[in-house]
């Protein structure tokens, strides 16, 4: 059966083997927390009806503290990372521009650990601010710099992954964790992963270009460490709690059980597909087309339900077979 033929209309801005990935502000979730879509309109809960009034919403209050040592502060109501960032600024007055992003249960910059659309109800939030800024000029001599990217969902696009033995891996003052702030002077606050990941992949090879990063502040003890941004070996992490806080950019969070355990290794196999096809590892993004393809009967319903909410991406045929593929297998077990 050929898949999802005629339905392209706008081409690929897919990067093919480089550079880049996404934690998400606009973290939309209904079972979803696709980049900027969902299955569910704004204030229009799973089963189509509207969201309870705010005042018999459950109060979810979490405690948080600034990553290199703050007092533990207490934040509550928010729906999506922009929010949640701001709550922080609040919390410690601080501005909400300065968090970079946010671990859970750990205060070290553990990509492992990256807060995304999905918050265990007894987490512990740690937030990253912004540290020591760094300009540094790189020879690109290969075609890939070996860099994974990630983004914040609000504006900040930065470094998850470091290839060991790569252009980047030599280089030791850059950081698993480092803001991408520019590229040869072109401002890229405000752009998403996979924006900055074509950028960095279309760098002509054989030329000099310009980097301007910033560094999470570090407590004494983070200080001098240096990691590659190791891939968890137990798949995706989602908390401690008995449950999951699941961020939406349209309508309010929702509280959901955690994922089973087809969810979980379908979600890591669909990150793996991302992470080979776009340069990105997004557990978020991977959960979206993996609630969107779980109950669809063929590659071209599934293809069908990807251009309806997450169109703008444009994922190309091949990519969309290897994903639903990829789903099936994690419904039979295979690994």
């Amino acid at each position: 059966m050929p898949l999802g033929l005629g339905r392209r209309k706008k081409a690929s801005p897919l990067v093919e083997n480089e550079e880049a990935e996404p934690i998400r502000g606009g973290l939309n979730v209904s079972r979803m927390e696709g980049l900027d879509g969902g299955v569910v309109g704004e204030g229009v809960g799973s089963d189509g009806l509207p969201p309870p009034p705010n005042n018999m919403r459950p109060r979810l209050i979490f405690h948080t503290q600034l990553a290199h040592g703050s007092p533990t502060g207490r934040i509550e109501g928010f729906s999506n990372v922009r929010e949640l960032y701001a709550k922080i600024g609040e919390a410690f007055g601080i501005p909400a521009s300065e968090v970079m992003f946010c671990t859970l249960n750990t205060h070290k910059v553990d990509m492992d650990k990256l807060l995304g659309g999905q918050i265990g109800l007894e987490d512990f939030i740690f937030a990253h601010i912004k540290g020591q800024k760094k300009e540094i000029e790189i020879f690109k001599g290969e075609d890939a710099l070996g860099l994974t990217i990630t983004d914040n969902g609000a504006g900040y696009a930065f470094i998850k992954r470091i290839r060991e033995g790569s252009i980047i891996h030599q280089i030791q003052v850059i950081n698993v964790g480092d803001m991408i702030e520019s590229i040869n002077g072109h401002r890229l606050i405000g752009c998403r992963h996979y924006e900055v990941a074509k950028m960095l992949k279309e760098l002509p090879k054989g030329k000099m270009f310009t980097i301007k990063l910033v560094e999470p502040l570090k407590a004494f003890d983070m200080i001098g460490q240096r990691s590659s941004g190791s891939r968890s070996a137990s798949g995706v992490q989602l908390g401690t709690g008995r449950g999951t806080l699941r961020l939406r950019s349209k309508g309010p969070a929702t509280v959901e059980e955690l994922p089973s355990a087809f969810e979980e290794k379908a979600i890591e196999k669909v990150d793996d597909l991302l992470e080979s096809y776009m340069g990105i590892r997004d557990s978020e993004l991977a959960a979206t087309m993996v609630e969107l393809g779980k109950d669809k009967k063929n590659p071209d319903e599934f293809a069908e339900a990807l251009d309806e909410t997450l169109g703008d991406f444009a994922f190309p045929d091949e990519f969309v077979f290897d994903v639903w593929g990829a789903i099936g297998d994690a419904k039979v077990g295979r690994v």
